[in-house]
C-alpha cells in the first residue's frame, strides 16, 4: 500500500486526480457547516440532543454531523443510496429496467439518469416531510410558506449537489465518488466520538485505570477492523475447467480458471436495509411528536431502538436485537439472490465450454452453485452480524455512546480497499501504455 501511495505522488496525472478529490472533500465539509436559511442551528441542535435516538443517530452518522447542525447538506447522499437500492430491486420486477441493465454502457447511462431523477424526488419528499415536522414541532420560528419553500429547496439542492460531487469524483478523481463522500462523512465523526470515549472512560480516572481503559478501547477497535478486513477479503474460489476445442487450425482452451464467490456477498447492504427499517418508525414518531408517548406503541419504539439493546437494566427491550439479526440474514439472502443468478452463471460456463470438476454442466452446476451459495451467504451474514452487534453490546453494557460502529467500519474499510485497488489498476495501465509507447 505504501509503495502505491509513493507511486501516486510521482505521477502527475494521479496527483491531479488526488488533489481534485481533496478539493471536493473540502467543499463537502464547508457545505456541512452552512446552515439552512431560516433554521437556527443551535435551536435544532438542542432539540436533536433532547430527542436523540436511533431514528436520528443513524442518519447523523451517515451525514457527518450535517443533520445535527441542520446544514444545507443535512440529507446528504442518503436519498441517492435509497434510490440506487430501489432501482436495483425494481430491475427484477420491471422488464424494461432489466433490459436496460443488460444493454451494456448505453443501458447503464439510462439507469444512472433514472437514479438521479428518483434521488431528487426522494430528496424533495424528505425535505417536505421534515419541513412539516419542523412547523408542527415549532422548531423553526415564525414558519410560513415562503420560509418553508426556502428550507425545502435548500435541503433538496444540497442533496442533489452532493450527488453531483460524487459523480464528478468518480469521473475526474480516484475511486467511487459516492462511496468516498459517505466514508468522509463517517470519518469526520470519529474525532468527536473519541472525545466522548475519553470523557466517559479515561478522564478523571487514575493513571492505571485510564491506561487500561485506553488499551481496551484500542484493542476492541483494532479487533473489529481486522475482522472487517478478513470479512471483506474472504472468498470461496470455485475451479472451472475449460475443454480444448479447434478454432481454425489451432487447438485452444484447456486452461483452468475460477469463480470467486465473496463470503460477504451482499456487502453492507443488509445492515443498511435492516437499520433503515428499524429506525423508520422512530423517525416518523419523532417528527409527529409521538416519540415520548405511553402505551404499547412507546414500548415497541423502545424495542426498535438499539440504544436500549443489551442494557442489563432493561433487557426486555433486547427483543429488537433479535428482529435486527433476522432482518440482516433475510436481506443478505435477498440481495444476493438479485445480484447473483446461479442458473445464468451455469449457462455462461456451459456456453464457453467449461465445467466445474466433478459436476455435470447445466442444471447440476446451477444446483451446486445455489447450494454452495446458501452456505457462503450464511457464513457472511453471521460475520456481518458479529461486526454490527459488537458496538451494540458495548453501548448497552458500558454506555459507550458513539456514532461509528460495525456498519461504519465496514463502509470505511471497504472504500479504502476499493480506492487503493483502483489506484493500483490505473498505475498499472499507465505503465503498460508507457511500455507500448517505447
Amino acid at each position: 500500500m505504501f509503495e502505491t501511495l509513493k507511486s501516486l505522488f510521482r505521477v502527475k496525472e494521479m496527483r491531479r486526480k488526488l488533489f481534485y478529490v481533496i478539493g471536493m472533500i473540502f467543499v463537502i465539509r464547508i457545505g456541512s457547516q452552512l446552515p439552512v436559511p431560516g433554521v437556527d442551528s443551535d435551536v435544532f441542535r438542542q432539540w436533536f440532543q433532547s430527542n436523540t435516538g436511533d431514528a436520528f443517530n443513524f442518519f447523523d452518522a451517515f451525514t457527518g454531523g450535517s443533520f445535527e447542525s441542520m446544514s444545507i447538506f443535512a440529507l446528504n447522499i442518503t436519498p441517492y443510496i435509497t434510490s440506487s437500492i430501489i432501482i436495483q430491486l425494481l430491475t427484477i420486477a420491471i422488464p424494461a429496467l432489466e433490459e436496460m441493465h443488460r444493454d451494456g454502457e448505453e443501458g447503464r447511462k439510462k439507469m444512472t439518469a433514472i437514479t438521479r431523477y428518483v434521488t431528487v424526488g426522494l430528496a424533495l419528499f424528505e425535505s417536505v416531510a421534515m419541513t412539516i415536522g419542523f412547523a408542527r414541532g415549532n422548531i423553526v420560528q415564525d414558519m410560513n410558506i415562503l420560509k418553508g419553500i426556502v428550507v425545502v429547496v435548500s435541503l433538496t439542492a444540497g442533496s442533489a449537489m452532493l450527488m453531483w460531487i460524487g459523480e464528478r469524483i468518480t469521473e475526474k478523481g480516484i475511486g467511487n465518488g459516492i462511496s468516498i463522500v459517505l466514508a468522509v462523512n463517517i470519518v469526520s465523526r470519529i474525532p468527536s466520538d473519541m472525545v466522548t470515549l475519553y470523557e466517559n472512560f479515561i478522564k478523571g480516572k487514575t493513571i492505571a485505570k485510564g491506561m487500561l481503559a485506553g488499551v481496551i478501547i484500542f484493542a476492541v477497535i483494532l479487533v473489529v477492523v481486522v475482522f472487517v478486513l478478513i470479512l471483506n477479503g474472504a472468498e470461496r474460489r470455485i475451479p472451472v475447467q475449460y475443454s480444448k476445442k479447434m478454432v481454425g487450425r489451432k487447438l485452444v482452451g484447456g486452461q483452468t480458471n475460477h469463480i470467486p464467490l465473496k463470503v460477504n456477498t451482499a456487502g453492507v447492504i443488509p445492515i443498511i436495509f435492516a437499520s433503515s427499517i428499524m429506525s423508520f418508525p422512530g423517525l416518523i414518531a419523532q417528527f409527529a411528536g409521538k416519540a415520548n408517548g405511553t402505551g404499547i406503541g412507546s414500548e415497541i419504539l423502545k424495542g426498535l431502538s438499539s440504544s436500549n439493546w443489551c442494557d442489563p437494566s432493561q433487557l426486555k427491550y433486547s427483543w429488537g436485537l433479535i428482529v435486527y439479526i433476522v432482518l440482516c440474514v433475510f436481506f443478505a439472502y435477498f440481495y444476493t439472490s438479485i445480484t447473483f443468478n446461479p442458473l445464468e452463471v451455469a449457462d455462461n460456463i456451459k456456453k464457453q465450454g467449461g465445467f466445474i470438476p466433478g459436476i455435470r454442466p447445466g442444471k447440476p452446476t446451477s444446483d451446486y452453485l445455489e447450494k454452495l451459495l446458501t452456505y457462503i451467504i450464511f457464513i457472511g451474514a453471521v460475520g456481518l452480524i458479529i461486526v454490527a452487534v459488537i458496538p451494540f453490546f458495548f453501548n448497552g453494557i458500558f454506555k459507550a455512546q458513539v456514532s461509528f460502529g460495525g456498519t461504519s467500519l465496514i463502509i470505511v474499510v471497504g472504500v479504502v480497499l476499493e480506492t487503493v485497488k483502483q489506484i493500483e489498476s490505473q498505475l498499472l495501465v499507465r505503465n503498460y501504455k508507457g511500455f507500448l509507447a517505447n
